[in-house]
């Protein structure tokens, strides 16, 4: 069997020549003798690059720079490291770290011999930590030393055990696997080291919030990994001399598999920062030399909110690619920092397909060519608002959205590659997203809680989650885990949260309406909140109320609360916002209200 990746030899370079069809053709080469390749894994892909250009920079960071060959070297000591702890193909380790080089050297390597990485939110605490990692029932746990405080809180049910490894700084009476590893060789693997993986084994945990819930574990496996990186390779045109800056968290799948596979299936090189600085954004995109950087829509609106520098343009970027870029921001934040071109897209982290907007329209998601409807098979079916479930007619099946008309997207469900979906570590969640009988008989589709609509070119747009759950700084925001969340804390004596629209900024920002005892005090309520909550899930509003209004069911009323917002002109419950300046809560008066809304506060 011929393991040689399919490696473009074509260089980074403007879009000299650019054709849309020659985008999708690029894409379509890239990935379509896949099935050809079984055992063509990302990590012999990295290897055969390695061979051919060992000394090329992989992954770049302010303190490390790994060479392909380094990178191989690396994740063969972890690959090691996996077999000598008696790693079975299909176990599970969870990896609980900031972006970094040796992030992603670790799972490539533990992918490398069959295991399953569970990619965990650094930010989470307490129970959400707890629930996921319990959800995977990891054999170990990998921790770098700022999620081990976390890691603390969590208070993990002894029902779930598994071995901690702590990621950091040496110390000799604990040391930490990052020299542990140091042991292993970093050869290439020989003999009964090898194992079986093919692109049908599942190689990564990648946990997305869904519609309602606590986070729940999408099944990533190596086909996935393969295919959705040469796909991205091939829309963007990639080469060995492209640098793509990723910022963004690599426990997700944009940042850590899209942005990171495109850039490792094709010989370029990842340039990996921690996280997004605003002020730093322009001077590291020049100095780094980037040639693409991967967004999401309130990156580019911070960016864009930024006075003008001479750094706004001083750059060799031709392409930034991602997705959430609004219409009232794309056109301006092309033009100001002179972005050559804006590939839209839109992907579940879960979901069995994707929509690219190779053409650039301003405002949509993508479109699906009449020449790739059978590799994504979509739909818009009408959703019953009160319900938020998909109508049904007379005959017991769903109704299509029309042109111009909201629906849900699904996408059907096949055997093969084309509409294939993967699930959830568990059963019962991987159930909840199917959607059976839909225009036939026993037919089934895969849910994304999303709601869009079709123009009459066949362009789709975002439109907003169905349910409670809104995006709040590229992350999906489940209320009821905040209501929780917020009801531990002494003194809550009840909690809705839901989303708000504000003027200038993407998705909707959260806030809760609370009732308290009458010693309440917020200052505790704020460290709380601070302890409990990553930063996109905290309340960016609160307001207080005398009681809760609920329905005869005993439900939250929401929708009411979502329209009135947060203007103190029109409510008399007392309101309050997050003061990033101060890190503390304040009161909304009439002018932080419009300063809020004008953009001239940052949230």
């Amino acid at each position: 069997m011929d393991l040689k990746p399919q490696i473009s030899n074509e260089p980074g370079s403007p879009l000299t020549g650019f054709s849309v069809n020659g985008a999708w053709l690029r894409a379509l080469e890239a990935t379509a003798n896949i099935a050809e390749q079984s055992q063509l894994t990302l990590p012999l892909i990295i290897d055969e690059i390695a061979r051919r250009s060992g000394d090329a920079p992989a992954l770049i960071s302010t303190t490390t720079c790994l060479s392909y060959r380094q990178l191989v070297a690396l994740s063969n000591r972890y690959a090691r490291w996996a077999l000598d702890e008696g790693v079975a193909v299909g176990d599970v380790i969870c990896l609980i770290m900031q972006n970094c080089p040796e992030y992603l050297a670790i799972w490539i390597g533990i992918t490398r011999v069959g295991g399953v990485v569970a990619l965990v939110n650094p930010n989470l605490t307490g129970p959400a930590l707890a629930h996921c990692i319990g959800v995977v029932a990891p054999k170990h746990v990998i921790a770098d030393d700022r999620a081990m405080a976390s890691y603390a809180s969590a208070r993990m049910d002894a029902a779930c055990p598994h071995k901690l490894w702590r990621h950091g700084a040496a110390a000799i009476s604990d040391p930490p696997i990052n020299k542990t590893i140091k042991r292993f060789s970093g050869q290439a693997l020989k003999g009964a080291e090898r194992r079986l993986v093919t692109l049908s084994h599942r190689a990564l945990h990648i946990y997305t919030s869904g519609t309602t819930g606590p986070p729940k574990a999408a099944n990533i496996s190596h086909h996935r990994i393969v295919s959705g990186s040469r796909w991205f390779a091939g829309l963007m045109q990639v080469g060995p001399s492209d640098r793509m800056y990723d910022c963004l968290p690599l426990y997700h799948s944009v940042g850590g598999v899209a942005a990171a596979g495109a850039m490792l299936t094709s010989g370029g090189s990842v340039v990996v920062r921690e996280k997004f600085s605003v002020k730093n954004f322009w001077q590291d995109i020049e100095e780094t030399e980037s040639t693409l950087f991967q967004y999401i829509g309130e990156l580019c609106r911070y960016l864009l909110n930024e006075p003008p520098s001479l750094k706004d343009k001083s750059h060799k970027l031709r392409l930034c690619c991602g997705n959430g870029l609004r219409a009232d921001v794309w056109e301006s934040f092309k033009e100001r920092f002179q972005i050559p071109r804006i590939l839209e897209f839109y992907g579940a982290t879960e979901g069995n397909f994707s929509l690219y907007n190779v053409e650039g329209r301003v405002g949509a998601i993508g479109r699906v060519p009449s020449f790739l409807t059978h590799r994504f098979p979509i739909s818009l079916v009408v959703v019953d608002p009160i319900a938020g479930e998909p109508a049904r007619d007379s005959q017991g099946r769903c109704v299509k959205a029309g042109r111009n008309e909201v629906g849900e997207a699904i996408g059907k469900i096949g055997a093969g590659a084309a509409g294939r979906f993967e699930g959830y570590a568990s059963e019962s969640e991987t159930e909840r997203k199917i959607l059976r009988n839909v225009f036939e008989p026993h037919d089934a589709w895969f849910r994304t809680g999303d709601l869009m609509r079709r123009d009459e070119q066949g362009f789709y747009y975002f439109v907003d989650r169905v349910g409670d759950t809104f995006r709040w700084k590229g992350e999906n925001v489940a209320t009821l885990e905040i209501e929780e969340a917020l009801c531990r804390c002494p003194g809550v004596h009840d909690a809705n949260v839901y989303g708000v629209r504000v003027e200038r900024c993407e998705g909707r920002a959260g806030m809760a309406a609370l009732v308290v005892d009458r010693n309440f005090d917020f200052a505790r309520l704020q460290r709380h909140i601070i302890a409990s909550l990553p930063d996109y899930a905290r309340p960016v509003f609160i307001r207080i109320r005398a009681e809760m209004e609920v329905t005869e069911t005993f439900k939250h009323k929401k929708h009411h609360l979502a329209k009135e917002g947060y203007d103190p002109r029109k409510i008399t419950d007392e309101l309050y916002y997050f003061d990033r300046a101060h890190a503390a809560y304040a009161p909304v008066e009439p002018r932080t209200f419009d300063l809020i809304n004008a953009g001239l506060v940052r949230l």
